[in-house]
C-alpha cells in the first residue's frame, strides 16, 4: 500500500473535531503554514487556478523523477527508496515535520512571485534530468551495440578478433573475398547452391573461417563486377553477408574502445543517479510548498478574513483513505451551510439542484466538492 497525505484545513471553532473523525485510520499533525501577503479577491481566484494546474504538473514530474530512479536502479525497491530523500531525510519524515522554507521562498513575497519560482524551479529540474537520461541512454546504447560487437553470434559481432586477414584477397584487381554467415542448419545447402547463385563465383573457393550454435562463417570468392550480385543473392536465401576490412591493430582499438564506453557508462549512470536523487529531494520538497500555497488560498477563499484557520496533514494509506474521506464529509458537512443538503452518510443529496448547478459551475464532480479545504497527494 502506498502512503497518502491529506492536506485539510478547518475553521478554528471546528478543528477539534478533526482527531476524532479520523480515527484509527490516519495520523493527524499540524501543516504550518505562514500567512502570506493576500492581494486582491481576483487574483487569489487566478492564483487558486495557477496553483492547480502547476500541482498536477508537479505531480507529474515527480512520477518521472521516479520513474528514472526506477529505470537506473533496475526496479530494485531497496535501492530506490533509499535514494528517496528530501533534504537528507526520508520523505515521509519531511512532509509529517513539513515547515516553510522562509530563507529559500520569502513569505513576505507576494504569492504570484512565489509562484512562479516555484515554477521556474520545476522547469529547470525536469530539463536538467531529461538531458541527463537522454545522455546516459545514448552512451548505454552505444555499450550496448559494442557488447553485441562482443559477444553476439558471427551473423552481428565483431570480426576483428576473429578472421586472420590470410584468408582475405587483397591485391587482386579482379577477385573479392566475401564473408558469409550461414545458419549452421542450412550449411549444406550453402556448399550446394552458392557457387551457381550469381556468375562468375570462384568453384570451391568457399572456406569454412569460424562457427559458433547458430552460424558458420565462410569466406568465398568472386570478381568484383558480380559482388553486388552475389550479396544481394545470399540475403535472398537468409545468408548474411558481412562486411569486413583488415585494419591493422583493429583488435585493440576494439577493445580500448569498449572499455572507454564501459567506463563513460558507468561515470554518466552515477551523474544521472545523483541528478534523479537530487530532483526528488527538489521536486517533493516544491510539492509541498506548492501544498501549502494551495490550502492557505483556498481557506482564505472558503473562510474569509481575518485569518481563522487550522491546516493538518493526515498520514494514512491508499485502502483506510476512503474511509477517512467518508468520516471527515460526514463529520464536517455542516461547514457547507444550509445549501449542503447530505443523507446520514454524510454524501451530498441528490435532490439539491442550486448546489449540484452551482458545483458544476465551479468546476466540481459531486465526489470532488467538499464543505472544507481538502488536497491529497499519493507517494
Amino acid at each position: 500500500m502506498t502512503t497518502k497525505y491529506i492536506f485539510i484545513s478547518l475553521p478554528e471553532d471546528a478543528g477539534e473535531g478533526l482527531k476524532p473523525a479520523v480515527g484509527d485510520n490516519g495520523t493527524v499533525l499540524p501543516f504550518q503554514i505562514p500567512n502570506f501577503k493576500i492581494g486582491t479577491l481576483d487574483a487569489l481566484v487566478q492564483q487558486a487556478d495557477d496553483l492547480t494546474k502547476l500541482e498536477a504538473a508537479c505531480e507529474g514530474l515527480v512520477s518521472r523523477v521516479s520513474d528514472s530512479l526506477k529505470t537506473l536502479l533496475d526496479g530494485n525497491e531497496d535501492k530506490i527508496n533509499q535514494q528517496k530523500t528530501v533534504n537528507d531525510k526520508p520523505t515521509d519524515n519531511y512532509l509529517r515535520s513539513f515547515s516553510w522554507n522562509k530563507v529559500r521562498y520569502r513569505a513576505d513575497k507576494p504569492i504570484a512571485e512565489l509562484v512562479d519560482s516555484l515554477q521556474k524551479e520545476m522547469v529547470t529540474i525536469d530539463n536538467d534530468l531529461k538531458g541527463k537520461l537522454n545522455q546516459y541512454n545514448g552512451v548505454k546504447n552505444n555499450l550496448a551495440t559494442l557488447e553485441r560487437k562482443q559477444t553476439g553470434n558471427l551473423a552481428t559481432k565483431s570480426l576483428t578478433p576473429i578472421v586472420d586477414p590470410s584468408v582475405l584477397i587483397t591485391d587482386s584487381e579482379y577477385l573479392e573475398t566475401h564473408l558469409i554467415a550461414v545458419p549452421t542448419n542450412v550449411k549444406k545447402d550453402f556448399l550446394k547452391t552458392y557457387e551457381n547463385i550469381s556468375p562468375m563465383v570462384v568453384p570451391r573457393s568457399a572456406y569454412e573461417v569460424a562457427k559458433d550454435d547458430e552460424f558458420t562463417l565462410f569466406a568465398t570468392t568472386t570478381f568484383k563486377k558480380h559482388s553486388s550480385e552475389f550479396q544481394q543473392k545470399c540475403r535472398e536465401n537468409k545468408w548474411t553477408p558481412r562486411p569486413y576490412k583488415y585494419v591493422e591493430g583493429g583488435k585493440e582499438e576494439e577493445k580500448r574502445e569498449f572499455e572507454r564506453v564501459q567506463k563513460e557508462e558507468k561515470k554518466v549512470w552515477g551523474e544521472a543517479l545523483r541528478l534523479s536523487r537530487t530532483g526528488w529531494s527538489e521536486s517533493v520538497m516544491i510539492w509541498a510548498h506548492l501544498m501549502a500555497l494551495r490550502v492557505f488560498v483556498e481557506s482564505v477563499l472558503r473562510y474569509g478574513l481575518p485569518l481563522e484557520y487550522t491546516p493538518n496533514v493526515i498520514v494514512t494509506t491508499s485502502k483506510a483513505s476512503q474511509k477517512v474521506k467518508d468520516s471527515l464529509d460526514k463529520t464536517f458537512s455542516h461547514l457547507g451551510g444550509n445549501a449542503f443538503g447530505r443523507d446520514k452518510r454524510g454524501r451530498i443529496t441528490k435532490d439539491d439542484a442550486a448546489l449540484s448547478s452551482e458545483m458544476a459551475a465551479a468546476g466540481f464532480g459531486e465526489n470532488e466538492y467538499t464543505a472544507y479545504v481538502y488536497y491529497e497527494i499519493e507517494l
